[in-house]
């Protein structure tokens, strides 16, 4: 059976890379720090490891420009397993029968904003996703339902004329979406896919019947592989390669962990950035910092891009479930 999950896996991605293009052009968020909350990027992968995680990101891109795009984002994801930190803190009354579902139910929320120029976008995402444990590997499944909300500001648009699609627009503009996610987990390597605004929906701006602007479908295809080194220290390159309808970009990944206290890493997003990271954790408490060098014209006049990363995770120890793959 594992034989072929993997096959078919290894279609998708065959797939999906020979429909992607050649450029890439930013609609969805974007994180140089992924890798510390694929959540974000895929929604079969809520409530993977067992935890109760709640995670704050803060990213400045391309300082020392105007309008710059600008993302924060609040996440949390959970396993509902029989006794995780979810059921401990609920009343007794109110406790979910995880019981017969074997813990195999993960979910999760986010909410972010984004902004862009004169756009700015506040999107709330739902996930419920599936875990199917084997021996020793895990298939997961997962479903976001997301709503996005769309505003112009229009005090730093400037024309000569009378643009109807900025004079006459609705200032706030409702958009609701679906994503869907398939990811797969060893004790040394694991892959995923994932599909973020699937149906395309239309942005309405202007007359109720224009549906020229749509939301543009993001695939993503993810990867890696945990070396280890040593009893303290393993070495994990991965990638990340996202498409849209028109363009593609990868981002190619490797990661230094000390421990489970210290990590460092670098990566090269093609025709973008080159990005250093790092980070410590204190008991439950990670932090994480990323800088972005820009490759591109843009660097004569950014100061390169900023995220920080904050989370906290609650539940038991690994050796409580031990065949949650957790990374």
């Amino acid at each position: 059976m594992t034989r072929q999950i993997l096959k078919s896996v290894s279609f998708l991605i065959v797939f999906f890379t020979a429909a992607a293009p050649s450029a890439f052009c930013q609609q969805m968020p974007l994180y140089s720090q992924y890798m510390f909350n694929r959540f974000l990027i895929n929604p079969a992968i809520a409530g993977l490891d067992g935890y109760t995680t709640v995670n704050l990101t803060a990213r400045e891109q391309w300082l020392g420009l105007k309008n710059s795009p600008k993302t924060h984002s609040v996440s949390a994801q959970t396993r509902l397993l029989p006794n995780n930190f979810i059921t401990k803190v609920l009343p007794v009354h109110r406790k979910p029968n995880v019981s017969s579902r074997g813990g195999r139910v993960g979910l999760g929320v986010n909410v972010f904003n984004d902004k862009s120029g004169i756009i700015n976008r506040t999107g709330f995402q739902f996930t419920y996703a599936y875990h199917l444990p084997f021996e020793e590997s895990e298939l997961s499944f997962g479903l976001t339902a997301s709503a996005h909300q769309f505003s112009i500001n229009r005090q730093n648009v400037v024309t000569d004329t009378d643009d109807k699609l900025i004079s006459r627009s609705s200032l706030n503009i409702f958009t609701p979406d679906f994503s869907l996610g398939l990811f797969y987990t060893a004790n040394s390597y694991y892959g995923g896919i994932s599909v973020n605004q699937l149906f395309q929906s239309a942005i309405q701006f202007g007359q109720a019947n224009n549906t020229e602007y749509r939301l543009s479908r993001h695939n993503y295809i993810m990867g890696g592989y945990i070396y280890q080194i040593n009893r303290n220290l393993s070495f994990e390159p991965s990638l990340l390669l996202k498409v849209t309808n028109t363009a593609t970009q990868l981002d190619l990944s490797a990661k230094i962990n000390f421990r489970t206290d210290y990590w460092g890493a670098i990566s090269l997003r093609t025709g973008s950035a080159f990005i250093l990271m790092g980070g410590i954790t204190v008991d439950n408490y990670s932090f994480g910092y990323a800088f972005d060098y820009n490759l591109n014209s843009i660097r004569r006049h950014s100061f390169g891009s900023h995220e920080i990363m904050l989370a906290i995770k609650f539940g038991d120890n690994a050796r409580r479930y031990r065949w949650l793959h957790r990374f």
